[in-house]
């Protein structure tokens, strides 16, 4: 049984066959439980997440996140700009994990995270902007439009991830994640890797090969989202597992974003 390459959604609960008890056939691979069929009981008296539930809290992290973005980047002097960008970026990452390996998502847990995640994307847009105005807005654009055009390929053309491609996907984020924790370590000891360049100055192959990889891997990891989070609503998943959910999108959707702000840097440049 494949699992979400998304850490968040890849933990073995609610958005796993075979959790509840319930006969269920996952349409993808196959998988079937041999406990009895029936309905699932609502966990605690909270109910089933829905994809309304899930739609509503992605809408709501994604405003805190859009808020506080904005807030960071009229407030936060210049002097800071960076130290915040830096200091957002490695919290978020933390949090991230600590998110990951939690049993429940709490909307506070996830509000913490997207505020800090504001900071972030605030200060990244903030940067690139100053170097190449319109550019957030273009970069905001193609990330919605990406994410629609994923949406319906799943919703309307049926368009699911497996086999290969979908252990292709899974092994791929996670080798990018450490490859850009090292990346980033090793450049406060001065080693550069070469796979980013820089906000300004030339630009090879190599770091618009890693934003190519990793604008794929982005949208792999929003079918596979996709995919699970149908899962957990088949499986009747209690609603506040819709957190976890919007929490996860949330994630594929920021870091989508940033890999789109660094190609249109990379073209933009003279």
């Amino acid at each position: 049984m494949l699992r979400s390459s998304n850490p968040v959604l890849s933990r073995r609960d609610a958005f796993t066959p075979g959790q509840s008890g319930h006969q269920f056939d996952d349409g993808m691979s196959g998988y079937r439980t041999t406990q009895q069929p029936g309905p699932i009981p609502p966990s605690g008296g909270t109910g089933r997440m829905t994809i309304d539930d899930v739609l509503t809290k992605t809408a709501v992290l994604l405003g805190v996140l859009v808020l506080t973005a904005g807030a960071a980047w009229m407030l936060v002097p210049p002097a800071f700009v960076y130290p915040a960008l830096i200091g957002s970026g490695l919290i978020g990452f933390v949090l991230s994990f600590v998110v990951a390996i939690r049993r429940r998502i709490n909307p506070v847990l996830a509000g913490i995270f997207a505020v800090v995640e504001g900071v972030f994307v605030g200060m990244l847009s903030m940067v690139f902007e100053q170097f190449y105005t319109g550019i957030v807005v273009t970069a905001v654009f193609s990330t919605m439009v990406a994410a629609g055009v994923t949406l319906a390929a799943y919703k309307f053309l049926n368009v699911r991830v497996r086999g290969l491609v979908a252990k292709v996907a899974m092994v791929g984020t996670i080798a990018f994640a450490f490859a850009m924790l090292a990346n980033l370590g090793l450049s406060f000891v001065g080693v550069d890797l070469g796979l980013r360049a820089g906000v300004t100055g030339p630009v090879g192959w190599l770091p618009i090969l890693v934003s190519g990889i990793a604008v794929v891997l982005c949208v792999l990891n929003l079918f596979l989202d996709f995919q699970y989070i149908e899962n957990g609503i088949r499986m009747g998943a209690p609603a506040n597992e819709s957190w976890r959910a919007a929490f996860g999108l949330m994630v594929t959707l920021v870091w989508l974003y940033v890999e789109l702000l660094r190609i249109l840097s990379y073209f933009r440049r003279g």
